[in-house]
């Protein structure tokens, strides 16, 4: 099970921003489909419309149409990695002080959070959510004092320790800044003669915007009467951007880091495929997650390509689903076979990752149960041993299957004949980053964080800890 973290979308100078900014959002629907906001400002007051559920759900035409009034909006998108799933959690955060107001919108994972917030707390903030998002707020708010509103958003950020990329919305300007590791991704864009920022280019592409860049590490952009500005918010930091945006989270059709999401999971299949031949009939995905791997095995290895197992596609990604019996409930219905395609065959599945193994556990037993012959599976990244602690909810060590077990303990508790993982050599040389210090976050398969994990009162182990943290 993997859970995702978030999406935002923010756009500066359209008459519609309300509407552009639900468009963009539905487009990065993908990354959480938990909860969703967009806060918007006229030139005179701010407006606010969030709630649970999907884009589509949260916003109705009544929204976009009349109350949602202004030329400047943030919007986002959740799945909690830090904080409950409860309504006063969702984004973008409001709030009031002085003659701010001020909405913060957050990609990622704060790891000194409770350090932070306990020192807040005895300052005598009153925090009102859950959310690690809150702490920068409240930081905000602290520096403001003396300080222009550029100078406390710098000193907040350098505060806090983890992987964010914010987006904030404060009277008639944006900020949007991103961590110095550039561990989440953030993009910049135009529209006409609107600016907009995105976590992905597929946002940009429904509404016809132009990308011009990523938001760079450690840069802060202000955005006030139509004018760009950008700011260093510290001293360069090696840059660690998470490659699992370009192994699974990302949609296909981004651009993220600088590449083209279909094109380096199409070249991890073609590294896996010389990494790892085998002898079967057909290459299949199950789709949606290993597809444009598998397509690349395919074309590597000369193995047709199949498609033996059939996508409901009104069933969501089963990892974003909050509930238990919900994840249960998507796997029985998401996928069914085509029979005919699977009796007496020799079958190899290109998976993106494998997590705890239960999923794919079940998919192959069914497989099985049909007469499949042979079941060998090629895995497009490689073992994940170690928690995340910037944003992605696999914290625990105790739930990562590669964490306790061999490659050939895994084969047997799935029901495979053979199994193979991408080495990390090869991911890197397929996302292009085999320079002397590669521009990726490994640490879910090597245990080495840029940002260590422990310490500094964050209680916590890396044998079984969950950064989930639910107040």
């Amino acid at each position: 099970m993997k859970k995702e973290y978030c999406g935002l979308f923010g756009i500066y100078g359209h008459p519609e921003a309300a509407r552009m900014t639900y468009f963009g959002l539905y487009a990065l629907q993908h990354r959480g489909q938990e909860s969703a906001g967009i806060v918007t400002w006229d030139g005179t007051r701010i407006r606010e419309q969030r709630g649970m559920g999907l884009v589509a759900d949260v916003f109705s035409e009544r929204h976009l149409g009349k109350e949602l009034k202004g030329s400047v909006a943030v919007g986002h998108i959740r799945y909690s990695t830090t904080g409950a799933s409860l309504l006063r959690n969702c984004q973008p955060f409001l709030v009031r002080f002085g003659n701010y107001n001020l909405a913060i919108a957050h990609n990622g994972n704060l790891v000194n959070t409770m350090e932070l917030r306990e020192e807040l707390e005895a300052s005598d903030s009153i925090f009102q959510t859950t959310i690690d998002s809150e702490v920068i707020v409240h930081l905000i708010a602290k520096y403001l004092n003396g300080c222009s509103l550029e100078e406390a958003v710098i000193k907040a950020c350098n505060k806090v320790k983890g992987s964010y990329s914010l987006l904030l919305l404060c009277n008639d300007k944006i900020i949007a800044v991103r961590d110095p590791h550039g561990i989440r991704p953030l993009m910049l864009g135009r529209m006409g003669d609107a600016y907009v920022l995105a976590s992905e280019t597929c946002a940009f592409d429904l509404m016809e915007a132009e990308a011009i860049r990523s938001v760079a590490p450690g840069e802060m952009l202000v955005i006030q009467d139509r004018r760009l500005q950008s700011y260093r918010i510290c001293d360069p930091q090696p840059v660690r951007q998470c490659v699992f945006e370009l192994i699974y989270f990302a949609r296909p059709d981004s651009e993220v880091f600088g590449e083209v999401v279909y094109e380096r999971r199409k070249q991890m299949g073609c590294t896996l495929a010389h990494e790892a031949p085998v002898d079967a009939d057909y290459v299949m995905p199950f789709p949606d997650s290993g597809f444009y791997a598998a397509i690349g095995y395919s074309q590597a290895s000369g193995l047709p390509f199949e498609m033996s197992m059939v996508r409901n596609h009104y069933v969501g990604r089963t990892f974003i689903q909050p509930s238990q019996d919900m994840r249960d409930f998507s796997v029985r219905v998401k996928l069914n076979p085509v029979k005919s395609m699977i009796k007496g065959k020799r079958i190899l599945i290109v998976e993106d990752s494998i997590v705890r193994g239960t999923t794919i556990r079940t998919r192959v037993k069914r497989l099985r149960e049909l007469g499949a012959r042979e079941i060998h599976m090629r895995v497009s990244c490689p073992p994940i041993r170690y928690p995340c602690f910037y944003g992605i909810d696999f914290s625990s060590k105790g739930e990562l299957i590669a964490a306790h077990q061999s490659v050939d303990d895994i084969a047997r508790f799935i029901g495979l004949d053979s199994l193979h993982y991408l080495s990390i050599e090869g991911l890197l040389e397929s996302v292009r980053g085999n320079s002397q210090e590669p521009p990726y976050c490994m640490a879910c398969f090597d245990g080495n964080y840029i940002i260590p994990p422990c310490g500094e009162g964050l209680k916590t182990c890396l044998d079984d800890v969950s950064l989930a943290l639910s107040w």
